[in-house]
């Protein structure tokens, strides 16, 4: 009963109370993700889902075995409820995003559950899931595309250029959707190997992304800001708020020393949500500058295995690139908290795109 008196304020607050709603989804994710985030490790705890170690890794590594794992769960659950709760249930836009961010939660649930559960370290396998992500990015973009009006809100675009550079067709945005949606999801899920790498940088792009949102769903706003003009863009920025009360919420508990890590079911589903919502809104591009650890992250890795197939040699002491940081001597808090700093840094240049007469 409680829910659905929320729910009828929510619906006549959508046409006057918008900022409201956005504060709310906030709130909700936030909350719930504190109240549930307790029993949940619990219960993660009794049934054994426990974190394994690589023996190759940092050394200081090896006390975070039996750490509980697939704390996404945590994550999901609070922005389905606050997203379901304070959005406007006829915008089509935000269904996708929030099917993407539960879809690709799927995917990583399955390969945590037959990790950890199964004890195969391989989980589904590494072309099993691509198949599948490659799947539900496709089916996403063609979402996109469908519900999208052509013009802008189907054009590319670069960082601090006004204009768009080319007009794309169907085939096209798929392609690109599904570049951008697929490697998103990889580069959080490659992150997520420290103590609140991850869940910080998400909510700092999640931030960036509801501003641009914000001005993309306005046209004089859009005009004012040399951005595209996406109609119906700004209720996503009730999904990117209770990504950010998500985030905080589930980062509540995994600070240093972590109480609980977030697993694939998490990490691939957030990267997939940030990318679905870069596309509605035409921001691609600033996509990867906003979430440039993530990008630093997954290219370091694509350079130590391609390095290593080619010369035999290692480019980094180990990869993805946290792990060389902290092989060289820094102490775990300080390579999060400085790569923290890095994203809030590029959170603030890829904002600075919103030039014109703003």
């Amino acid at each position: 009963m409680f829910l659905l008196i929320l729910k009828m304020w929510a619906a006549h607050a959508a046409a006057h109370f918008f900022v409201d709603r956005a504060l709310l989804a906030f709130l909700t994710a936030f909350g719930v993700g504190l109240a549930a985030g307790p029993p949940m490790i619990r219960r993660l705890t009794a049934r054994l889902i426990g974190q394994t170690v690589r023996r190759d890794g940092p050394q200081s590594h090896y006390q975070k075995a039996g750490t509980p794992t697939m704390g996404g769960l945590l994550m999901l659950f609070s922005i389905t409820v606050a997203t379901v709760l304070w959005m406007r249930l006829s915008d089509a836009k935000t269904w996708i995003a929030l099917a993407t961010l539960l879809v690709f939660g799927l995917i990583g649930w399955a390969d945590d559950y037959v990790k950890l559960l199964h004890k195969n370290p391989r989980g589904i396998g590494a072309r099993a899931k691509f198949l599948a992500q490659m799947c539900a990015s496709v089916a996403a973009a063609a979402g996109v595309f469908a519900v999208a009006s052509k013009g802008p809100a189907t054009a590319f675009y670069l960082p601090w250029i006004g204009h768009p550079l080319v007009q794309l067709g169907a085939l096209a945005f798929i392609f690109l959707g599904f570049l951008v949606v697929t490697g998103a999801s990889n580069a959080v899920n490659l992150t997520d190997g420290l103590d609140g790498l991850a869940a910080f940088p998400t909510a700092l792009v999640a931030g960036g992304l509801a501003v641009l949102a914000y001005v993309a769903g306005d046209a004089r706003l859009a005009a004012l800001a040399g951005h595209a003009f996406v109609p119906g863009a700004r209720d996503l920025v009730i999904f990117c708020c209770a990504i950010i009360g998500s985030a905080l919420a589930f980062l509540w508990f995994n600070a240093y020393p972590a109480q609980v890590f977030m697993g694939d079911v998490g990490a691939l589903a957030l990267g997939g949500a940030l990318g679905v919502i870069a596309v509605v809104i035409r921001d691609e591009a600033l996509l990867f500058v906003m979430g440039g650890v993530f990008v630093l992250e997954t290219v370091s890795v694509m350079l130590q295995v391609g390095s290593f197939k080619l010369t035999g040699r290692r480019i980094f002491r180990m990869a993805p690139l946290h792990h060389h940081f902290e092989l060289k001597g820094w102490p775990e808090p300080r390579v999060i908290v400085r790569f923290w700093i890095v994203t809030a840094v590029l959170v603030l240049v890829g904002l600075s795109s919103l030039g014109g007469q703003l």
